[in-house]
């Protein structure tokens, strides 16, 4: 198989990522349309990531947030967004990239979103960094959690509505 110069893969990602931005800045002018609501779940740990401590103990690895009732001062900018929640009680401020982002779900609809952080641009825009990191990774063999090396697929059959 040809080597892709152009990195579809990269590419793809982020015109899906703009979609998650692009329904985030609109809810922040407009609030949540009908039944609509989001689970977003993102690497606690990625670069630019700020949540307390104590939500960093609790989540460790990866944590899903909802936006739906009770939810506050959402903010979104080109690379990520800001939102207030409340956790046990005691409010909280999340600041999130966008390339932090693992999934994207709004089950009012059965609409969801997977993303390999591997495609994800660095926050300084450098998606050659994060290309060249899963090269690498390809070549000694080794693969993200869950992933098999070799062509990969993403069917989004199994979040479209079934008639």
């Amino acid at each position: 198989m040809a080597e892709d110069h152009l990195r579809y893969d990269i590419l793809a990602q982020e015109a899906l990522r703009g979609v998650v931005r692009k329904v985030l800045a609109e809810v922040s002018r407009t609030g949540l349309p009908g039944e609509h609501h989001f689970f977003i779940s993102f690497a606690t740990r990625a670069p630019g990531v700020r949540l307390s401590e104590k939500l960093l103990t609790q989540y460790d690895k990866e944590m899903t947030i909802v936006l739906q009732n009770q939810y506050w001062d959402l903010k979104v900018n080109e690379t990520g967004f800001e939102v207030g929640l409340s956790f046990d009680g005691v409010p909280e401020t999340l600041v999130i990239p966008f390339a932090a982002i693992k999934g994207f779900f709004d089950p009012s609809v059965q609409f969801g979103l997977q993303f390999d952080p591997a495609t994800a641009p660095r926050e300084d825009g450098s998606e050659e960094d994060a290309a060249d990191a899963k090269a690498e990774r390809t070549e000694k063999g080794e693969t993200a959690e869950g992933e098999q090396s070799g062509e990969k697929v993403v069917s989004l059959d199994a979040f479209r509505k079934k008639p």
